[in-house]
């Protein structure tokens, strides 16, 4: 069993919360910018937010939801896409007191219905008339929900003038009284059931990761006018980590909700450093290889590519040799720079989450200067456990640990993390969070990788079923699965899409039901003909929709393919209980499943 820890740098908190960032930093830089938002009145360009004013804002608010009746320790639900006001009311909920519970603004009704349900909350802050009727669609089963409001009609105001009764006094005993072992958010994360658990992430949790990871990744918080532009989702731990990083570290943040307007807002905000999935670093290659193409320069750009990507090699090797350097230099100024503004000009960093990036995309991004720094984590791991460092990167892998971290592989290959960034447990499933640790302490990952001698961490594979996508979304495919196989048709189903751009599936034909609708559709009752029929596949068509239904667009089906043969126990694909092998249909099927992403 191979083992690997980085001694702490600092200490666990015994007392204060994540408020006290925002209070320090109206007292001793009340002037410093902390934020630029979009300004719709002075046509939509950027409007700095100090940290005085973020700190009477955030007050403001907190003292609306004591006036509306949230207590010590309730949950408040944000429903909403990342904007100024989700930072906001973040904060504004822990000087109340109250713990945060993000959800998914792509989240469907069920899902919904579900998190509210799940975490008792009290009140949501909702962002359009859209979010506000998926609520109202399943309130009269939350008999602990109180208050909905949205920021499209008004909420901040509002919670602004309900507060203003509120004693100074009062706010600061509330938000004082919180302490590190308190619960600060529950962010719902997918399990292999489908039904998403609760993780408890503690102010203590945050304090610890972040108490590290802005001094270790110093280049990217501490340098002058440091600035990211946050466009992933608030609700994912990831984007949440760098916001409260950015506030603890005064780095001047934006939020970007439509990835329409991304390149437009990168290039007014121009970023020094911005946080991806994967999937975007691949988009911004693949759309700037297709234009070049569509320009008659398709073969400039894929050499401009290689020599980036060799002069990021010759990097690790010592040096890279003459003749790379010439071309670098050259295409540097041909190719490079046109790329490097397209994320604003000013980026020197990124950092890659969610899924893997993969060595290509992380040498072609260096060679180009901007350097990605790759890191692994999860929802249970308040974020990163592992990261590339600026001064400590091996690409192709996803860091060591961060000072005071452990990582242990298991004998089955599996990754096990000890840390005081690890997560207090699962809401409400004393079971579920029993399962996840291993002699109580050693949480359990689910992924299997591999420690080298210098500590650098490589994932292989995974161990559990949840899918990853390129996006970096967690998908439960039993619940996709379970839908599908209900309709009629379909005998059996597996829903894939790890590290691929979409969620798709693979479907097999019920044949008795199959002879039954050939009949009654005139169709000659032969599978090898009915799997490309049109009205068959109108039929699955409206399963598929059915199943989409239970998950948020970014976990549905986006296609799907019906095979001739069927899965079977004889066939070796079911177990003698009739469970999918999942491991043996993906390697028997690695043509077809490949058909649906060409």
């Amino acid at each position: 069993m191979r083992e690997y820890s980085t001694p702490a740098t600092s200490e666990v908190p015994s007392s204060g919360n994540l408020t006290d960032d925002v209070v320090a930093n109206a007292r001793d830089h009340a002037q410093t910018v902390v934020f630029s938002r979009p300004d719709p009145e002075n046509g939509g360009s950027w409007r700095d937010v100090t940290a005085a004013e973020f700190h009477d804002e955030v007050r403001a608010v907190a003292k609306g939801l004591i006036a509306a009746g949230i207590e010590a320790g309730d949950r408040v639900a944000l429903v909403s896409k990342t904007r100024y006001e989700w930072t906001l009311l973040d904060y504004a909920i822990w000087f109340a007191g109250a713990a945060t519970v993000p959800v998914y603004e792509t989240s469907s009704a069920e899902q919904v219905a579900w998190i509210l349900r799940d975490s008792g909350a009290r009140a949501v802050v909702a962002e359009t008339a859209e979010h506000v009727a998926r609520v109202t669609e399943v309130r009269r089963d939350l008999d602990a929900l109180n208050h909905v409001w949205s920021f499209t009609d008004n909420a901040v105001a509002i919670l602004t003038s309900l507060g203003q009764d509120i004693a100074d006094d009062e706010l600061e005993a509330r938000r004082s009284a919180v302490g590190p072992g308190d619960v600060a958010t529950l962010i719902y994360t997918s399990g292999t059931t489908g039904r998403p658990k609760g993780c408890m992430l503690t102010h203590a949790n945050f304090m610890v990761e972040l108490g590290v990871a802005v001094s270790e990744l110093d280049r990217l918080f501490e340098i002058e006018d440091s600035s990211t532009l946050l466009f992933l989702p608030l609700a994912h731990v990831f984007a949440r980590i760098i916001q409260i990083g950015c506030v603890k570290s005064r780095t001047r943040l934006g939020h970007s909700a439509d990835i329409k307007n991304l390149v437009a807002d990168l290039q007014e905000f121009r970023p020094t450093f911005v946080l991806a999935v994967p999937r975007v670093f691949e988009k911004v290659f693949n759309t700037a290889s297709q234009r070049a193409t569509a320009d008659g320069r398709g073969a400039i750009f894929d050499r401009a590519a290689d020599v980036a990507i060799a002069w990021s090699r010759g990097q690790d090797d010592g040096k890279p040799s003459l003749a790379v350097r010439l071309q670098h230099a050259v295409f540097d100024r041909l190719v490079y720079g046109k790329l490097r503004e397209a994320l604003g000009g000013k980026c020197q960093y990124a950092v890659s989450g969610g899924a893997p990036l993969g060595e290509r995309l992380g040498h072609f991004y260096r060679g180009i200067g901007v350097t990605v720094l790759e890191g692994y984590g999860l929802t249970e791991t308040t974020a990163a456990v592992t990261v590339n460092l600026p001064d400590a990167i091996k690409i192709g892998t996803v860091g060591r640990p961060l000072p005071g971290t452990a990582v242990r592989v298991a004998e089955d290959g599996e990754l096990l993390f000890r840390g005081g960034q690890v997560f207090a447990g699962y809401w409400r499933a004393e079971e579920a969070t029993a399962e996840a640790f291993e002699d109580g302490e050693w949480f359990r990952s689910g992924d299997v990788g591999e420690v080298d001698d210098e500590g650098f961490v490589r994932i292989t594979g995974r161990k559990k079923e949840i899918l990853v996508t390129a996006g970096g979304k967690n998908v439960a495919p039993a619940v996709l699965e379970d839908r599908l196989r209900a309709h009629v048709l379909v005998d059996q189903c597996i829903v894939v899409g790890d590290g691929q751009p979409f969620i798709a599936a693979l479907v097999t034909l019920d044949r008795e039901s199959l002879t039954a609708w050939a009949e009654s559709h005139g169709k000659r009752d032969d599978v090898a003909s009915l799997v490309d029929d049109p009205d068959l596949l109108a039929e699955l068509q409206n399963a598929v929709d059915d199943a989409n239904k239970a998950v948020s667009k970014a976990e549905s089906i986006r296609k799907f393919r019906v095979l001739v043969d069927e899965w079977t126990e004889e066939g070796g694909q079911l177990t003698p209980s009739l469970k999918l092998k999942r491991n043996v249909v993906m390697r028997e099927s690695k043509d077809e499943v490949a058909a649906l992403y060409s």
